[in-house]
């Protein structure tokens, strides 16, 4: 999701500095500085965040699923707290953070961990922006594509709009773009958009 938000950023003006490890700093887009660090210490890269006014944190395993539960707790969990000092450290003005729909039927260690990282958000002070989608939909990601009719019915009866509105899809676009007016329209204090408010139908 970052290789595709940095040319967004860019094309409309932002400075944005990208972390890295060394393996992969030659693959950040082109116009973006890149900082040589690791998500999971925030001392190997605290000092470079300044002056920034947004710290956009994505880190996290890649295609959750429940066999992952210890996975979340030492990468997503650990890398969302080194953010969270990291952006106390350096003054940050705005954080945001993807975390996950919840309550849920499944996935309950991925949500406890997002849950703990929101805690600290809370905790720390910051103002931020809190994006909860449940299941974003893309390149690799299309079949889902397959329950949209079910959760246009469920979305449409009064007994289940509520959880499938909350729990619903949502398309790679539609992030993108909630995540581009997140950057640009900081709150005061800590906002959470759900799948209703990053689709833009909330």
């Amino acid at each position: 999701m970052g290789s595709r938000l940095i040319p967004r950023l860019l094309a409309r003006g932002h400075r944005v500095s990208a972390l890295a490890r060394p393996e992969s700093q030659g693959r950040l887009p082109v116009g973006c500085e890149g900082i040589l660090g690791n998500a999971l210490d925030a001392n190997s890269y605290s000092e470079y965040v300044r002056p920034a006014t947004t710290f956009v944190h994505l880190v996290g395993v890649s295609h959750p699923s429940p066999a992952k539960a210890s996975e979340f707790r030492k990468i997503d969990l650990v890398a969302g707290k080194a953010a969270v000092e990291a952006a106390v450290a350096s003054g940050i003005q705005h954080l945001v953070y993807v975390s996950v729909a919840h309550p849920a039927p499944m996935m309950k260690a991925y949500i406890a961990v997002r849950e703990e990282c929101e805690a600290l958000i809370r905790t720390s002070g910051l103002n931020a922006t809190i994006l909860r989608p449940w299941y974003v939909l893309g390149p690799g990601h299309r079949w889902p594509y397959a329950l949209m009719p079910a959760y246009w019915v469920l979305e449409r009866l009064p007994w289940t709009r509520e959880g499938a509105q909350r729990l619903g899809l949502v398309t790679l676009e539609q992030m993108l773009q909630a995540l581009v007016d997140a950057i640009e329209s900081p709150p005061g204090g800590v906002r959470v958009l759900g799948v209703p408010e990053i689709r833009g139908t909330a």
